[in-house]
């Protein structure tokens, strides 16, 4: 129950933090309009009324110089109020990501920790030593993990991300996916189940970014699912254009309005349940960028209670492709309708 109650202090702090944050503007904002705006009113309001009732000369040029001058600080306070909302957003952002990015570093390395300690006290036994030894092993690599997904987001953010584009078929990213997935297949009360429709034209893709994206959504798939979590990759052509890449789990599902959201960065569901999961938030943000990236597009059908199924289309390539690569080989068998089950 530790986990849940740190969850919850880490995002009572973070809700005081934005709160205030949002204090602060609205003060500015109040300040604007008692120092700024209603004084620009009154002389506004002088201004028309020298215009249409003074006399000719003068007068007329009085009004008009006000109303000039008061379009001119209008102007001014209109974007001084969209600077001040800009900075109110990044300053928010920056302490939301250094909320979430501690508290996702620091599960990791308080567990790293403690199964050093526990190592260090069981000099003489050697089976709890090979257990915290794996443990380590385990925490190693998803501390590894959050580091180059950061990394990778930063790269994204500045725009030095390249992605090399070539043709490939198909079947090497259903292979190298499953693959990249088979240590969470090892849970024994998952069900997956992959179905590659046949005769399907390669896309134009880097392989590994492309990869790593449909793994993400395994890995979602797979952490939000039911229970037992029962988890299809399904390959088949999109109704319109291009090559469909869907992902499904048999979880609680996501309500419509959050459908948007979900591909923002940092953005977690407002559900303790999913709030409890481990997660940076940056996932889906990244297959995002790297779809659109490829020129292609991700979506998601889901409903609270059905369960989510994550698609991303890619544009077919239109140069030729060698056969799959031998290296990660697909184990494959025909279905009745004539798909094929990869397993």
């Amino acid at each position: 129950m530790a986990i849940p109650k740190l969850v919850l202090v880490a995002s009572v702090r973070r809700s005081v933090t934005k709160n205030r944050q949002r204090l602060g503007y609205r003060r500015i904002v109040q300040l604007l309009v008692y120092l700024v705006i209603i004084p620009l009113v009154l002389i506004l309001s002088v201004g028309i009324i020298l215009m249409f009732i003074g006399e000719a000369g003068f007068d007329l040029l009085m009004g008009i110089l006000l109303v000039s001058f008061v379009s001119t600080v209008g102007t001014g306070v209109v974007l001084a109020l969209v600077f001040i909302r800009r900075e109110a957003n990044l300053s928010e952002l920056q302490a939301d990501f250094v909320s979430k990015v501690s508290h996702e570093l620091r599960t990791p390395l308080t567990a790293i920790r403690l199964f050093a300690e526990t190592l260090e006290r069981s000099k003489d036994d050697p089976k709890t030593q090979d257990e915290c030894v794996r443990h380590l092993s385990e925490e190693t690599v998803k501390l590894s993990e959050r580091i180059e997904q950061l990394l990778d987001w930063g790269r994204m953010e500045a725009g030095r991300k390249v992605f090399d584009l070539r043709a490939v078929h198909v079947q090497d990213v259903v292979s190298k996916s499953v693959e990249a997935f088979s240590p969470l297949r090892s849970d024994p009360t998952l069900k997956f189940s992959t179905d590659v429709e046949p005769n399907l034209p390669p896309v134009a893709a880097d392989l590994g970014a492309i990869v790593d994206a449909v793994v993400n959504l395994l890995t979602n798939a797979h952490k939000y699912g039911g229970s037992p979590p029962v988890v299809s990759l399904n390959v088949k052509r999109a109704p319109k254009s291009g090559i469909a890449f869907e992902v499904t789990d048999n979880g609680d599902g996501i309500a419509r309005h959050e459908h948007s959201r979900i591909f923002e960065k940092f953005y977690r569901i407002d559900d303790r349940l999913s709030r409890s999961r481990e997660g940076s938030g940056l996932g889906l943000a990244i297959v995002k960028h790297t779809v659109k990236a490829h020129k292609g597009r991700v979506s998601v059908a889901s409903a609270k209670g059905r369960g989510s199924t994550f698609v991303i289309v890619l544009p077919e390539s239109k140069e030729a492709v060698a056969e799959p690569t031998k290296d990660a080989p697909v184990v494959a068998s025909r279905r009745s309708d004539g798909a094929r089950q990869v397993s």
